[in-house]
């Protein structure tokens, strides 16, 4: 159950506590005092998106936090989840500025589609326009699911398992099953791909034949830069070699170094030099005099290079990528050469796999009627017990024409509220009063099956009136026997029914308007019962009135 809601800078809410109980929690408060943004505040911790339009005016930060007390089976769930098993389990919503938006379980964080599944379970709130999921068919199949036993939920997972390979196979069956003129003409590009690369005859050096072609083709102008270098080394007439002025220089110091040791050192280490100059020179003339050039291989390393690098545009930017891209196609034309088998192989897959679908789905439209018949009963009862005397209930049942990841079943809920009238479809329904009491019919009889702890009902009391607001505060009393309801309300039929009553008032000073909340004393509930049976104006007549309304209803508790 949830054991306390703290929210600051909220919208219009600076700093509230609020202190929940067991049993029915009533909400009451004007127009515009801030109730809804108490049950907005509680969606957003559970998990709803937050927005930064809802942080106060002036400040950086909105923070949410609400503790539950938690029992064994959301303990045990916590702990498949990594969180350390406690019987308290604290929620924070951080709503900041300049961050995004920060989701913690007992001071960890999360996201928020783990704290969905987890909150999925602990807390379910009705808000005003709630009803509009009711009036979406699509949603009924949902409702009549979330009633079945064990069997059946099942049968739903193994259903959409199997549609989704069924419509795998429908979808590969779909893209093999092209035309006979278009396999043809895609036979025909493939192979001539396939043979032109072949032709080609690709191996991994051929990488290289760029690096060969630039060599060849500049063959000329490095033989003549090789010979200008050697003539820098020797035999330069116009001017003097590099080797002539280094004998010179052995000459000189040979003659200079006759009584100097250092000297002579130095001219041995030139004469070293020079020999390495002079092996150097005749290295390279002989590689210079070796080298032909071969006008033949040029052509024919242009040839190549043409070949690889139109081969490179078509099929990949490297001859690895173009051997693969060969490999890929040949497997697409054996497929496409041996088209016929793989296509009666799929077709026999996808009539088994359909086969199954609608066995199992069968079964489950078995089980999803048995759920229905009870269900069709136990909505005309609580439906008369909320003042709908002469009410009808059904669930149509129709059949797709295909299987779905569903089954085979369309589901709609049918009703009559008058006597003679035909049934027909809830969206045809007009009163929002009636609307209310059919949600909460529901709302109570999947409370049961789900075994919610907290239910939230926001104003579900909007259209209903006199006699009809009294049996749905006894409706909603039967309810919080079972479990915490949290409820905002503005009929005093209701408010005089709850365990803990809470008034939401709104303040202004000069920092701005706020919310304030207070848990009343049996004294305060009269004055505030009082309000809602007169309006602006509270009489000794409506105290008096209000007075006998409380007292009843805590004869009625008793």
């Amino acid at each position: 159950m949830l054991k306390e809601l703290r929210i600051r800078n909220f919208a219009i809410i600076d700093n509230l506590t609020i202190d929940f109980t067991e049993g029915l929690n009533l909400l009451t408060g004007e127009t515009g005092s801030g109730k809804s943004i108490i049950i907005e505040a509680l969606e957003m911790v559970l998990g709803g998106r937050a927005s930064r339009e809802m942080i106060r005016s002036g400040q950086d930060k909105a923070v949410i936090e609400a503790m539950f007390f938690v029992d064994k089976n959301l303990q045990k769930q916590l702990s498949e989840m990594g969180y350390e098993e406690s019987d308290v389990l604290i929620l924070t919503k951080e709503i900041s500025e300049g961050y995004p938006s920060v989701s913690r379980i007992n001071g960890r964080p999360l996201t928020l589609n783990v704290l969905k599944t987890l909150t999925g379970r602990m807390v379910d709130i009705f808000g005003q326009h709630e009803h509009q999921s009711l009036l979406d068919t699509g949603n009924h199949i949902l409702i009549i699911d979330s009633l079945i036993p064990e069997e059946g939920k099942i049968l739903i997972r193994t259903i959409r398992e199997a549609y989704i390979d069924y419509r795998g196979l429908q979808k590969k069956l779909q893209e093999l099953s092209v035309s006979s003129q278009e396999r043809e003409r895609e036979l025909d590009l493939l192979k001539f791909q396939i043979d032109e690369i072949d032709a080609a005859d690709l191996k991994e050096d051929d990488e290289a034949i760029e690096q060969q072609f630039k060599r060849l083709d500049n063959l000329k102008d490095t033989i003549a830069q090789s010979y200008q270098a050697l003539a820098l080394l020797n035999d330069d007439y116009e001017s003097p070699a590099a080797i002539s002025l280094i004998e010179k220089s052995i000459e000189m110091i040979g003659h200079s170094g006759r009584y100097d040791r250092i000297l002579q050192e130095h001219g041995n280490s030139l004469q070293a030099i020079l020999y390495e100059l002079q092996e150097l020179y005749r290295g390279i003339n002989g590689y210079i005099e070796s080298l032909d050039i071969d006008e033949e291989e040029l052509f024919l390393l242009r040839e190549r290079l043409d070949l690889v690098n139109t081969l490179k545009k078509k099929y990949g930017s490297s001859v690895e990528q173009i051997l693969s891209y060969r490999d890929e196609i040949e497997e697409r034309y054996n497929r496409l050469i041996n088209i016929d088998k793989e296509l009666e192989k799929l077709e026999e897959d996808i009539l088994a796999t359909k086969e199954m679908l609608l066995g199992d789905s069968e079964n489950l439209s078995i089980i999803r009627k048995k759920v229905a018949e009870k269900l069709q009963k136990d909505m005309e009862k609580e439906l008369f017990a909320l003042n709908m005397d002469n009410v009808r209930f059904k669930v149509d049942f129709n059949r797709t024409k295909e299987p779905t990841d569903r089954g085979v079943d369309k589901v709609e809920f049918l009703i009559s509220t008058n006597p003679g009238e035909d049934l027909k479809p809830l969206s045809k329904i007009i009163s929002g009063g009636e609307m209310s009491r059919i949600m909460l019919a529901f709302k109570g009889i999947l409370a049961d099956m789900d075994n919610m702890p907290t239910l939230v009902f926001d104003e579900i009391d909007t259209g209903i009136s006199g006699r009809t607001a009294q049996v749905v505060g006894e409706k909603i009393r039967r309810i919080s026997k079972s479990h915490q309801v949290i409820s905002i309300s503005h009929l005093p039929q209701i408010a005089a029914l709850a365990d803990t009553h809470f008034v939401i008032r709104k303040a202004s000073d000069k920092k701005g308007t706020i919310t304030k909340v207070e848990r009343l004393l049996e004294d305060e509930r009269v004055d505030e019962l009082a309000r809602l049976l007169g309006g602006v104006e509270v009489t000794e007549t409506t105290r008096k009135h209000a007075n006998e309304m409380l007292q009843m209803s805590n004869r009625m508790k008793k």
